[in-house]
């Protein structure tokens, strides 16, 4: 009777549930479950050199891939080998073992790197022949077959989202986001295990505008710089050379998926609560507190449900003031009302028609001038004042909005935005 493996009988298990998620993404609750059991049949038995200091993990297997590679026939292992090995988000051996392996389930070629491990002596002879899952011929076969089913399945990974493989195979929430240049991005940062962490959003900030970050999450990227394993103000330097241009941020949050603390960040966050007590993690983003009827949520953001009223062109001044006599003049011509849906983003605002779902236009904030509330005492009628190209002067822009606080939280956030989005020379 052949001999069973725990291990290899729970992956099975693993893969058929996984098998079931469909597509499998960052958020497969079998996922971390799967990679776990993959790294523990991988490392069981895997002895350590005698003659040296060095810790020897399975990622040294696959590195070692590379020296007994003589005729070229492993040449997308050999490029994902590396762009592992110089990742300066990986600091040691088990993070870049993962990272890999996360690679070769995206690229659909663990069956195949697997394959090339059994069949180099020179690193099947680190594996001890009594307790190897690698070394035990009824038990590699269906090992090799398990892995063959995975490089089947399709894996939509986010293969930049590694700072903390290092720790864990639990992934944090890891988000994107763009913002034109800014006078100032109004984010107080704490430096801690090497780490850039958010503890503050000042007011008037692009930060606090548009409310992209918390307290307690942490800067991973800002253009494609790596911020992991960062000294003392180097978040500042890379900020002050990307002076002027656009920011692309990548933030790991504090908040795990299912909104509780991200597990792993446990310790430095007590950390941070012991060094400043006031400080409440997440306090700066609204709570969610009942949708009111007017807004609707597209691709998790809110927009606005809101009446075009019409357009006006206004001449060659667009300034504050136009926006008294222009929204009068838009008002009393009575042209003919829209439901739109209106999307104030972090760059730009949309608005589209509510049934057709049409696009009606687009302006980014640098080309609007003002923008401001009309109709006391009830406040629900506003405007913004935008460059119109076609006749190389201003247009004003009318809208009503279903209640006046929702008319002043949208012009809030407008005037935040052009306020905030204006270019350096």
């Amino acid at each position: 009777m052949p001999s069973k493996e725990p291990l290899i009988e729970t992956l099975k298990v693993c893969i058929v549930n996984l098998q079931t998620d469909g597509p499998v993404t960052d958020s497969s609750p079998h996922l971390t479950s799967c990679c776990e059991l993959l790294e523990l049949i991988l490392r069981k038995g895997l002895q350590q050199p005698v003659l040296s200091l060095k810790h020897r993990d399975y990622w040294c297997c696959f590195e070692q891939l590379l020296h007994h590679d003589t005729c070229g026939s492993l040449g997308a292992i050999s490029l994902a080998v590396q762009r592992t090995t110089p990742c300066p988000k990986l600091l040691s051996d088990q993070g870049r073992g993962r990272y890999f392996m996360r690679l070769m389930l995206t690229r659909r070629t663990l069956g195949n790197v697997v394959k090339h491990m059994l069949h180099t002596d020179r690193i099947m002879e680190w594996y001890s022949p009594d307790i190897s899952v690698l070394r035990n011929e009824e038990l590699m076969e269906p090992f090799v077959s398990l892995c063959m089913v995975l490089s089947d399945m399709e894996f939509k990974l986010n293969i930049e989202n590694c700072s903390f493989l290092d720790e864990s195979w639990l992934l944090p929430v890891c988000d994107t986001y763009e913002v034109v240049p800014c006078r100032e991005l109004g984010i107080v940062l704490r430096y801690l295990d090497r780490r850039v962490f958010v503890v503050e959003l000042l007011p008037g900030g692009q930060a606090q505008a548009d409310m992209f970050a918390e307290p307690g999450d942490i800067i991973d990227e800002i253009n494609g710089v790596s911020l992991r394993n960062s000294s003392n103000g180097q978040a500042s330097v890379v900020l002050s050379r990307l002076k002027g241009r656009p920011l692309f941020l990548r933030l790991l949050r504090w908040r795990a998926e299912d909104g509780a603390a991200y597990r792993p960040l446990l310790p430095l966050l007590r950390r941070l609560k012991q060094e400043n007590p006031s400080l409440e993690f997440g306090s700066t983003r609204p709570k969610p507190s009942g949708q009111n009827h007017s807004q609707c949520l597209k691709e998790g953001r809110l927009l606005y449900g809101v009446q075009l009223i019409g357009r006006t062109n206004i001449g060659l001044y667009g300034g504050k003031d136009a926006l008294q006599y222009a929204i009068p003049v838009v008002l009393q011509q009575s042209q003919s009302r829209k439901e739109v849906l209106l999307d104030v983003k972090e760059t730009h605002l949309t608005c589209m028609d509510k049934s057709s779902k049409q696009q009606l236009f687009q302006h980014h904030f640098p080309e609007i001038s003002c923008v401001g509330r009309f109709g006391q005492p009830d406040y629900t009628v506003f405007a913004f004042c935008v460059v119109d190209t076609a006749v190389m002067g201003f247009c004003c822009v009318v809208l009503q909005a279903a209640s006046s606080g929702e008319c002043e939280e949208i012009v809030h956030r407008i005037a935040a935005g052009f306020k905030n989005t204006e270019w350096f020379v």
